[in-house]
């Protein structure tokens, strides 16, 4: 397989480093010695999955710590896939070049809900049923973790296991229960791993709906298993696994450097973002772990810049300790440090200094609103004038290229809040042409709201399509010149917003979508909704049943998910954002009772700078 791999097949395909593997630091496991045999498969191309940092915690966790092996997959490019099919080749795994129907377990990374015809993709491409009830055992068991497994319902045919919360706390207590039930029937080792906290079985429980459609019940068909299913929390990042020889691609991928994960978690409580909720609590790692980590990752790896991860850096406590020992210790070896888009409030634009020290890159900020009204709504705490001071700040410093994050759609939303985003990046631009002797550059990238499960906006309406362009074309008509706007695509995100708060009855239409050809419905040059539309009509599927409100009394088809955050809260800050009420950092104020800490038995206190 190899050899015709390298000789006769990469040669004819794009980017052929793709399915080489046997990069820097990869692990080849032995065997026969291993006991469960797993695929992790990623489902988009090599550079994304490569630049995931889940997947690396979770490959080098597997092979190191356990007696389990773990190998990477990812998406094949259509050029590959088409010469894949008329050649007959199986999809196969990197490190071994085994076909998928070799390993106990294939496990897929669902970070993003379109990537779910890529998961049926390469399940047919590796010759395994795409539907749980057609395998039996002798296919590998299918398992999925992420974020999206938040909402698992729209997937539930596909998947015979889902994985939520903290992959680390529960995946290898899986594997090795997978492995010491090898002996008994694949349905009594379903039952048995369901019983795992963290994991969700979805044949072994039943959805019924009543005559209007809405979801009467979701039970378990078994009285063994529990009718919710509670979400794994790592409490200890300093204990936990963390690579420190992290694989090094042979070609460029989309994050191409060394990366420390600083905190897991967010407390800031904005009201359209699902990751602040379904990855609660906080939890922090030491500045001394973290200077370990970065020594080892850039001893092993020769990359020459460090990444600082999490959902808010800046809230990091230790934050402007950590930057300074960093450039500090690497910076004269041309060791740059990179940090994410940053909060204006937690702005500070000494530490941003101390990054530019190696190498200038463009400050990205992120209001997300245009008007104070609707920074309100969605609980967004900072103002203009905060804003006017960190831009002013960065350009007095020598910044000339700033970077702006909104979304259009939200819950509330005028005109007058679009002609609010217009008229601060008009503001921002007129303060970098009065410090600045050069042309400053002023990009606002706007994404449009999609409503997702576990947040306050679950149950609000999501804009249609045409509300959504005649947004679009309102705010470039009255775009100013030497400002650069880039708009999300409107159907994508409808799309994605139906299949985030979907329920099982979704299946078959992303079945059939699948059928009809869509893949890679993240990618822009594949992305085809015309299918999707007619995947929906074939099915019987009313799309705005998706993307409607929701009332308060309703099943959700989440619902039996336990992420420790309670509905109640939920609720209250949905009234609180229609009323235009925000809540305060629990970590800089009170406590606001969401329950995530009383329910993970989590002491949530805010460190001292380290």
């Amino acid at each position: 397989m190899k050899d015709r791999l390298f000789r006769h097949i990469l040669p004819r395909v794009a980017k052929p480093a793709r399915y080489t593997g046997n990069e820097l630091n990869v692990i080849h496991k032995d065997w026969e010695k291993s006991r469960v045999k797993m695929v992790f498969a990623f489902p988009d191309v090599y550079e994304v999955g490569m630049s995931h940092i889940g997947g690396k915690i979770l490959y080098g966790l597997v092979n190191e710590q356990t007696p389990h092996l773990m190998e990477r997959t990812f998406a094949p490019w259509p050029d590959m896939e088409q010469i894949m099919r008329e050649e007959k080749i199986s999809l196969f795994a990197l490190e071994s070049f085994r076909p998928w129907a070799d390993f106990d377990v294939v496990g897929f990374s669902l970070q993003y809900e379109l990537s779910i015809t890529n998961v049926l993709n390469m399940l047919d491409l590796a010759r395994i049923p795409l539907r749980s009830q057609e395998r039996d055992s002798t296919h590998p068991l299918v398992i999925a973790g992420g974020p999206v497994t938040f909402n698992p319902e729209p997937f539930a045919e596909f998947i015979d296991a889902f994985f939520i919360g903290d992959g680390e706390e529960v995946l290898p207590e899986f594997l090795d229960c997978w492995d010491s039930n090898r002996d008994k029937p694949r349905e009594e080792r379903l039952r048995l791993i369901a019983n795992i906290p963290g994991i969700y079985v979805p044949a072994l429980y039943s959805a019924n709906y009543d005559d209007k459609g809405l979801i009467k019940s979701m039970l378990p068909d078994v009285p063994e298993i529990p009718v919710s299913v509670r979400k794994r929390v790592l409490k200890d990042l300093d204990q936990a696994y963390f690579p420190s020889r992290p694989i090094v691609p042979y070609m460029q991928v989309v994050h191409d450097r060394a990366v420390l994960e600083v905190m897991r978690g967010c407390q800031r409580g904005c009201r359209f973002c699902h990751a602040g909720i379904v990855y609660r609590p906080v939890r922090e790692k030491s500045i001394a772990t973290l200077k370990k980590q970065a020594d080892a990752q850039l001893k092993n790896t020769g990359y020459e810049e460090i990444s600082l991860a999490s959902l808010s850096t800046l809230d990091y406590s230790g934050v402007n300790t950590l930057v300074r020992d960093l450039v500090a210790d690497y910076g004269e070896k041309g060791i740059g440090v990179a940090l994410p888009s940053l909060r204006v409030d937690a702005f500070s634009i000494d530490l941003a200094n101390e990054v530019q020290k190696v190498r200038k890159t463009t400050l990205t900020l992120a209001p997300e609103a245009g008007t104070q009204r609707l920074r309100d709504v969605i609980n967004k705490n900072i103002n203009s004038e905060q804003l006017f001071k960190a831009v002013e700040a960065a350009f007095k410093s020598g910044w000339l290229s700033v970077k702006l994050y909104f979304m259009i759609g939200l819950p509330t939303e005028t005109f007058e809040d679009l002609d609010g985003i217009l008229d601060l990046l008009e503001q921002v631009k007129k303060i970098g042409n009065r410090y600045s002797r050069r042309p400053v550059e002023i990009r606002a990238s706007m994404a449009c709201f999609v409503p997702k499960a576990h947040t306050p906006f679950q149950w609000q309406r999501q804009n249609t399509i045409d509300e959504l362009r005649e947004k679009i074309r309102y705010m470039t008509g009255r775009r100013k010149k030497h400002i650069k706007l880039s708009f999300h695509d409107s159907e994508t995100s409808y799309l994605e917003g139906v299949i985030a708060r979907g329920d099982r009855r979704l299946s078959g239409a992303i079945y059939r979508a699948w059928e009809l050809g869509c893949k890679f419905d993240g990618w822009s040059e594949y992305f085809r909704f015309d299918l999707w539309q007619q995947a929906f009509k074939e099915c019987g599927i009313n799309v705005d049943d998706y993307t409607r409100e929701r009332s308060y009394e309703e099943l959700l088809p989440w619902d039996f998910i336990n992420t420790g955050v309670t509905k109640a809260f939920l609720r209250r800050e949905n009234e609180k954002a229609l009323s235009g009420e925000t809540t305060a950092d629990c970590r800089q104020d009170q406590c606001n009772s969401c329950g995530i800490c009383p329910s993970f038995e989590v002491d949530l206190d805010i460190r001292e700078e380290q």
